[in-house]
């Protein structure tokens, strides 16, 4: 079970977008955590897809 998120901080999640576009089985998805005070927009990042064997950019989902 999660534990309560406290103050700005919360828990998202981070999903491939070259993955989803080629419609390849399986998915890159990373968590991790961000300020919803200092980044309101939703998060890209550059993260390693081992599926891909590459950096993709990884972006947040709901």
């Amino acid at each position: 079970m999660a534990k309560k998120q406290k103050g700005n901080r919360i828990m998202i999640i981070l999903e491939c977008t070259e993955h989803k576009a080629l419609g390849m089985p399986g998915t890159s998805r990373y968590i991790t955590q961000k300020n919803r005070k200092n980044t309101p927009n939703r998060l890209e990042l550059l993260k390693y897809n081992p599926i891909l064997r590459k950096k993709t950019v990884h972006r947040e989902i709901k």
